[in-house]
């Protein structure tokens, strides 16, 4: 087998595309595959802010309370030391580019020691950038198109080799050592590999082995099947914290062309410590089958922790008695606000429903009744069950205190006023968090903890969030493990 290349990069997002500058940088020949016949992954559609931190110990305190010990304590020191320089790399790629870089203070999202250490970089502006032309197949924040338009024209500019459209089936192996991938049954070799090729949002079957809750639904994408993580078991790798997911709830379409979850609107983060901004209110509560609320519907960060409350099972009736939920609001609370709030890569959708506003959306979504009692028919839910349920909080709104579960008191607000609206609601999945383990090298380990030879891994297919996730956290080590892979495989 000759060496076609010396680096090959499996999946074109932030992390690939960064492990793939940083190879090309280190003087070699580098290939970028990507199965998608556009680049971007779920990094498009991101947030796109780039978690920086003031103080790598301050960081790293927090990294390792919100990982509950699924995490080695050197890998986390790689990315909150990453995490500190994380806005300069930023800006050097923006530069050539026509890219400005904006920071803004923003806190951990939990008040745990070492918090208030952290903010955001983003990209602020960027020069003959139309993301309604160039990303027209997106639903997303600006921010994150922005930031992989950034990566992408550095690619771009150093004449990278991209294959898209090409769907990597295998690795290979020389010995112990991987030497190349498979595609199309052919073999195209290699000296390393960077496997960037992201998670299982889209694949049920290693969802239905790893996870509790089922169904979830995909937030944004359908093409992440667990690619990578196939070919690095094959490869000898282990895995880890397979059951955390980055996710939340959401409603599902009527009609089945639209694919994926859509995930309720984005109410401000909040923590204990620093508590809920004053103009907040969420406008709904959500109730089982049975007519019962059962959660603080605006938890912290409920965009990753707000599908575990939908995690009980019921032995008894062998059911999930809150999947689907069932989302309850007032006339006065529909009002307020839009509750959809979509994100998606892909063109099929993009072209029937790229011209919905989330207002289109949610009246495709939500059923009116003029009383409580039709509603609780609706959806087969007893009537005095359900109205015990809003009585008691409708006397909490009252009250200002949420003794149930805690809601914080300035978001909430009485359903009293017909008609009423309602939708079932589902667990959704933004990213997953488990994956391949690795090193502070990114080196994939295998289930003994020794490096696969030849064989390193970036982004959320190496995820090192094993219990609470960080927001922006997921794209930092994008670009910290990214930069890492890829300067070692290159090594």
């Amino acid at each position: 087998m000759t060496q076609d290349y010396d680096v090959i990069v499996v999946g074109f997002g932030f992390a690939g595309g960064v492990a793939a500058i940083e190879a090309h940088d280190a003087g070699k020949r580098v290939l970028l595959v990507e199965k998608n016949a556009i680049p971007g992954g779920i990094s498009v559609c991101s947030a796109g802010g780039l978690r920086i931190a003031k103080d790598a110990n301050d960081a790293m305190a927090y990294l390792v309370a919100t990982n509950g010990g699924t995490t080695p304590e050197p890998v986390l020191k790689v990315l909150a030391d990453g995490m500190t320089t994380l806005a300069d790399y930023a800006r050097a790629l923006c530069a050539p580019v026509g890219g400005t870089i904006g920071l803004k203070p923003n806190s951990g999202n939990y008040p745990l020691p070492g918090y208030k250490t952290f903010g955001f970089a983003f990209v602020e502006a960027l020069d003959g950038f139309d993301v309604a032309r160039d990303y027209a197949h997106v639903r997303g924040a600006i921010e994150g198109a922005r930031l992989f338009e950034v990566v992408r024209r550095n690619v771009a500019k150093r004449k990278i080799e991209v294959k898209l459209g090409t769907r990597v089936e295998r690795l290979t192996k020389t010995g112990d050592r991987v030497t190349g991938i498979v595609v199309a049954g052919k073999t195209i070799a290699a000296k390393s590999v960077v496997l960037a090729c992201g998670g299982f949002e889209a694949e049920p079957e290693i969802q239905r082995q790893h996870w509790v809750l089922k169904p979830v639904l995909s937030a944004a994408v359908d093409f992440n099947t667990g690619d990578g993580l196939r070919m690095g078991q094959a490869a000898g790798a282990g895995l880890w914290h397979m059951w955390h997911y980055h996710g939340s709830y959401g409603l599902k379409h009527p009609d089945p062309d639209y694919k994926f979850g859509i995930r309720v609107k984005r109410l401000p983060d909040w923590n204990n410590a620093e508590g809920l901004r004053g103009d907040v209110t969420m406008t709904w509560i959500l109730l089982d089958q049975d007519g019962h609320r059962f959660m603080n519907e605006y938890e912290p960060y409920m965009q990753d922790t707000g599908h575990r409350p939908f995690e009980h099972y019921d032995t008894s009736r062998q059911k999930f008695p809150r999947v689907p939920a069932i989302m309850l609001l007032d006339a006065d609370g529909r009002a307020r606000y839009p509750i959809s709030a979509p994100t998606w890569n892909d063109e099929a959708v993009a072209a029937k429903f790229g011209k919905h506003t989330p207002r289109d959306l949610d009246a495709a979504i939500f059923a009116e009744d003029e009383t409580l009692d039709a509603a609780a028919a609706r959806h087969g839910i007893d009537g005095a069950a359900l109205k015990r349920s809003v009585d008691t909080w409708n006397a909490a709104c009252d009250a200002g205190n949420d003794a149930a579960f805690g809601r914080p008191a300035g978001s909430m607000l009485p359903i009293r006023k017909g008609p009423f609206s309602t939708a079932k609601v589902w667990p959704v999945v933004s990213n997953t968090q488990g994956g391949l383990p690795h090193d502070r090298e990114q080196r994939v380990l295998d289930p003994y903890g020794a490096p696969i030879p030849g064989l390193y891994v970036a982004g959320e297919l190496g995820s090192v969030f094993g219990h609470l996730y960080l927001s922006g956290g997921n794209i930092a080590e994008s670009f910290v493990g990214g930069r890492i892979a890829g300067r070692n495989a290159a090594a």
